[in-house]
């Protein structure tokens, strides 16, 4: 049976006839939007990120995180071109509207257009940070691209130069779209759409948190808007101002990455499932059938009475092999994705899509934040034990044990404007790092911040590591390994990794640190002998996190492809 095997993060539709789906098992499928069965399917070397038809539906092309965009036949997705000038993950191709011609967005900061053998057209260069969202003025050879440097830039495809900036006050813009009669409509990382007209600018808040995806059926004056606050917006665009026309809260599968105009008032959306999920915009009604879950796992936690993992379907499992993975007892359901796993006293705090903490041994849900979870760190404070939790909306969530065991919210801690990717503990210091690349630490004893760098990565940072008196690792998509001391200076180190670097983790005397990245390659590092001792790609998904297990004197690594694997410090 063809179906998802990660988490859907692109889809789209045309007319009655298809729906495509990119997912992070690197699978591109083609499916029958009559009957909902899976046509085809093809592959990425790498996560795929989003899809897109062309206007005449008879072409598909894909982006990716192994650097390239391809095009594809539909409906067979039988591969006609592969475009491959980019440095960096690509997270967006569109089709010209009347042209064999195909813009993507990278996260090398540009903006590229190719014909359909593959030939590299044009490049625009001018964004300061990663270009996610690019689309094609209608009717026109004109390009208007969003990144994360708080810009939206228009660029000329005849001249190759840019036309206009547009200063978005420093917030990153994940998401555009562009009405036949040339408004810009942008969603931010504050919930807003900002409607840009030929003469003026308005500010629409629409959503509690980040709006991820905006989506224009320019046909039928329709605009879709998806936010981490986990409902999807439907706007009445048809003066110009978008008119809220329709409102629901996301089922929990859903991820509020992508969606797509289909056939009728049907909605189809991406999901951490292995098939997508539709929404009737006019009956206000989701498709009842369940969405079969995948078996990605997200974090692991070496115990005392075997090893615990979580991910896409937010099932627990424990097993005690050597590989771990969804055939292991079924130890509690949180009904979410989840991203981490911290003990906690006789609780193991997790949490992720839904903003909810759960304890992962009984599926219990112990608090409930406004935004998804990222990653959990546990320290002792005052002879009580506390964790705090990193958030998309840059909070620290600061949790205490109390005597009867249970974990009681205590405040949140103001981290981060962004969203925290790792937090961890070493001596009297909590340290967290984001996505805008900063770096933060906290004093334990009276939890006050000490500092924060805001440039301490040269990109997204992804996670990070204690080693011991207050010492950390941290590392990030510019493919450094840090190491900061108490004083917070950085020793900047070369990796062996040639992608994204994911998740860290130390040995428990500080000494080794281990590093994951999104294609499945993991190295070691000795702080004593200084140099990489251990590079290994046990397999080619995505490790999708790191934990030191000293009972195996191993990391243990999460990987998106359901198991796990361990490599040995030697």
């Amino acid at each position: 049976m063809i179906q998802h095997r990660g988490p859907i993060s692109g889809i789209a539709a045309w007319q009655h006839a298809y729906v495509a789906t990119a997912g992070y098992d690197n699978q591109v499928i083609c499916w029958d939007q009559r009957t909902g069965t899976a046509i085809a399917r093809s592959f990425h070397d790498h996560l795929a990120n989003q899809c897109a038809f062309s206007p005449d539906g008879r072409h598909l092309v894909t982006s990716s995180s192994d650097y390239t965009a391809r095009l594809w036949t539909v409906p067979d997705l039988r591969l006609v071109a592969v475009l491959a000038d980019q440095e960096d993950d690509v997270e967006m191709s569109v089709f010209h509207p009347s042209k064999e011609l195909i813009a993507t967005a990278s996260r090398d900061h540009r903006v590229r257009v190719y014909d359909f053998t593959g030939a590299l057209v044009a490049r625009f260069t001018g964004h300061t940070a990663d270009v996610i969202s690019v689309e094609w003025a209608r009717d026109s050879d004109e390009l208007i691209s969003s990144s994360d440097d708080g810009t939206i830039k228009r660029w000329s495809l005849e001249t190759g130069g840019l036309i206009a900036d547009l200063d978005m006050d420093g917030i990153e813009t994940d998401t555009i779209a562009i009405s036949s009669g040339g408004t810009i409509f942008a969603g931010n990382d504050e919930g807003q759409i900002i409607v840009v007209g030929p003469t003026e600018r308005s500010v629409l808040p629409a959503h509690e948190a980040g709006i991820k995806r905006l989506v224009l059926d320019d046909a039928r004056n329709l605009l879709v808007s998806l936010s981490y606050d986990r409902t999807m917006q439907l706007w009445d665009v048809a003066s110009g101002v978008p008119e809220r026309r329709d409102t629901t809260a996301l089922p929990d599968d859903v991820w509020p990455r992508s969606c797509a105009f289909a056939g009728g008032s049907r909605l189809v959306f991406a999901t951490f499932g292995a098939g997508y999920r539709g929404y009737d915009y006019e009956g206000k009604a989701w498709d009842a059938a369940e969405v079969p879950p995948t078996q990605g796992v997200n974090a692991v936690l070496p115990t005392a009475s075997g090893t615990l993992t979580i991910g896409d379907a937010g099932i627990v499992h424990r097993g005690d092999t050597g590989v771990v993975h969804h055939e292991g007892e079924v130890v509690a359901r949180t009904g979410s994705l989840c991203n981490f796993l911290t003990p906690l006293g006789g609780l193991v705090l997790s949490g992720g899509q839904l903003g909810k903490v759960f304890d992962a041994l009984t599926g219990r849900e112990l608090h409930q934040h406004r935004s998804p979870l990222n990653c959990g760190a546990a320290f002792e404070r005052d002879g009580a034990s506390y964790a705090v939790v990193g958030a998309y909306t840059g909070e620290g969530l600061l949790l205490r044990l109390t005597g009867a065991g249970e974990a009681e919210h205590v405040e949140d801690l103001p981290l981060h404007t962004n969203a925290v990717k790792g937090v961890a503990v070493s001596g009297d210091l909590i340290f967290s790092v984001a996505a805008d690349a900063s770096a933060t630490w906290y004093r334990i004893s009276d939890l006050t911040k000490v500092a924060t760098i805001e440039d301490a990565h040269d990109r997204i940072a992804n996670g990070c590591a204690g080693l011991g008196e207050g010492w950390f690792a941290s590392v990030s998509r510019d493919l450094k390994l840090r190491i900061w001391d108490p004083q917070q200076r950085a020793e900047v180190l070369d990796t062996p990794h040639t992608h994204s670097i994911k998740c860290v983790a130390a040995s428990g005397d500080g000494r080794v640190v281990a590093s994951g990245a999104y294609n499945g390659r993991i190295a070691l590092y000795d702080r004593t002998a200084g140099e990489w001792t251990t590079v290994v790609r046990p397999t080619t998904a995505g490790i999708s996190s790191l934990t030191w297990d000293a009972e195996r004197k191993a990391f243990a690594a999460s990987s998106y492809d359901g198991q796990v694997y361990y490599t040995p410090v030697i």
